[in-house]
């Protein structure tokens, strides 16, 4: 299958014309899936709670959705994109999956960011497995990355492709997520954006792009550059990532010893 990474710079606030663009830029695009950044379509930096409440969305009924529906259906495609969503529950940093048949599901980031906590409620989704046919995906919204327990609890629950969107700062990400892959034999997508943004006499926020693919054996098989924007696509094939093995004697998954692992689910005191 083919499957593409979406690499922006979006304006703050400008919703519809960041939309707008990405629709433009991908007007000639050839896929079966595209992964697009965090908050694509608002830019990241929030400096008021009021300025969440006007440009959070709701799932999938807000304009955003509409849009992205309507173009996974015009071009046969699977989307994964992030927004802030609206819901009765509260705000949320959230990533939506759409296909040509309509609205397929979402995922509320777990691990919110800096300052994203003054503005979002944690994701209360869990980490969800959506079978679209040629490929089982899983969805990390960016800092999910640090914490390695995501991506494995994605790959165990049968992941093949794990959909990353993500608006990075920190300059390791890239390199983790080599590991992520490596280490639970799937393929990782990032799609990051790039830019500076500095609202509400913050601190500037500087993106540091590098969208990559990664294949179920830890290479990079597509990187974008550091401020490039635009699309990268290539074709991988999925069914690989369901083959665990690391040797003729060793599984990744067989050779865990879980009885051991208790810790990682206990609360730090």
């Amino acid at each position: 299958m083919k499957v593409g990474i979406y690499q922006n710079h979006p304006e703050f606030g400008a919703t519809g014309k960041n939309v707008e663009k990405a629709v433009r830029d991908l007007s000639l695009a050839e896929a079966d899936l595209l992964v697009f950044p965090e908050l694509f379509n608002t830019g990241y930096q929030f400096a008021s709670m009021q300025e969440v409440e006007e440009l959070a969305e709701e799932i999938p009924s807000g304009n955003t959705c509409r849009q992205m529906l309507a173009f996974a259906r015009d071009k046969n495609m699977f989307l994964v994109f992030g927004l802030a969503e609206r819901d009765a529950d509260g705000y949320f940093n959230s990533a939506v999956l759409v296909g040509p048949d309509g609205y397929i599901g979402r995922y509320r980031k777990t691990h919110l960011f800096f300052e994203e906590s003054d503005f979002f409620s944690p994701g209360n989704t869990g980490f969800c497995i959506f079978d679209i046919g040629r490929a089982k995906i899983g969805i990390m919204i960016c800092f999910d990355w640090w914490f390695p327990e995501s991506a494995r609890v994605l790959a165990l629950a049968g992941a093949d492709i794990i959909c990353h969107c993500a608006n990075l700062v920190l300059p390791n990400c890239q390199t983790a997520m080599i590991t992520r892959s490596l280490e639970n034999g799937v393929f990782t997508v990032t799609a990051n954006r790039v830019g500076t943004e500095a609202r509400g006499e913050k601190d500037p926020l500087t993106f540091t792009g590098g969208s990559q693919i990664v294949d179920n054996l830890g290479e990079i098989k597509a990187r974008m550059g550091e401020t490039e924007i635009g699309l990268m696509v290539i074709e991988i094939d999925p069914i690989r990532a369901r083959n665990k093995a690391i040797t003729a004697r060793n599984d990744r998954f067989r050779d865990r010893h879980p009885e051991y692992y208790g810790i990682l689910t206990s609360p730090i005191v």
